[in-house]
């Protein structure tokens, strides 16, 4: 069972409610930043008129599980990408390769560790919803299974054609996503991204890595031919002798 997230921005009303529960939920310092940080997960941003929700869109196939070489950052079966700041070296790779720019770094801190939204797993672990959505009071967060909310969410097209664009953000995008959004604008005017392959960028990077010991390998053989026959030349020279008109 894969747990989703629907952000319908035509029904938010911008209260913020759901940055207050996301801060309770995870222990966080109060104070609502205007973006994302390391302490503030999710905030509502103002686009072109609307009230458009910022938070980690979860991906299918996470380039910041992909690029971790210590598996701090995984995918659960559940949905959420989660975040293991006890394996973490702080390497940042993942801040680099995230293609929504979520991940943030606690560059406050002595011991700093990455802060992102984690989908409420703890709270999805024991049948709950995510915070955000508990407390949203109309619907614009809606939390379910993935599938079901695809469904959903093409229904609210189909009954109100003029109200949304006919494009669901996240069921393709960068190989899809567990965070799912409508609009009544084009999706470019929230601020997010719409040049986005729809096959996992992920399998983009290991198309790179995978190329390494191959690389490698042939670098290694060039390099060792030049030395064979750099050595192999200094070597007939020794047996034959210098040549006809050679000074010795």
């Amino acid at each position: 069972m894969s747990h989703a997230l629907l952000l319908d921005t035509t029904r938010c009303i911008g209260c913020g409610a759901c940055s207050a529960a996301c801060k309770e939920q995870n222990d966080l310092p109060l104070e609502i930043e205007d973006a994302t940080t390391a302490y503030t997960f999710t905030v509502v941003e103002k686009r072109a008129g609307v009230n458009v929700r910022r938070m980690c869109m979860h991906c299918l196939s996470p380039t910041c599980a992909s690029v971790c070489p210590v598996g701090a950052m995984r995918k659960t079966p559940s949905g959420p990408v989660v975040y293991d700041a006890k394996k973490c070296i702080g390497c940042r790779y993942c801040i680099q390769a995230c293609p929504f720019d979520v991940p943030k770094y606690q560059w406050d801190k002595a011991i700093p560790v990455v802060g992102k939204c984690v989908m409420c797993a703890p709270r999805l672990a024991k049948g709950l919803p995510t915070a955000c959505a508990s407390v949203c009071p109309t619907g614009a967060t809606f939390f379910g299974e993935r599938d079901e909310l695809i469904r959903v969410a093409r229904e609210r097209m189909a009954a109100e054609p003029a109200r949304y664009v006919d494009h669901i953000y996240g069921l393709d995008e960068a190989g899809g996503t567990s965070v799912l959004l409508l609009s009544g604008v084009p999706f470019s005017q929230l601020g997010l991204r719409t040049n986005l392959p729809n096959k996992p960028l992920g399998q983009l990077t290991w198309a790179v890595l995978s190329r390494v010991p191959d690389i490698v390998t042939l670098g290694g053989a060039i390099l060792y031919g030049i030395h064979w026959i750099t050595h192999r030349r200094e070597y007939v020279r020794r047996v034959e002798g210098p040549r006809s008109g050679e000074v010795k």
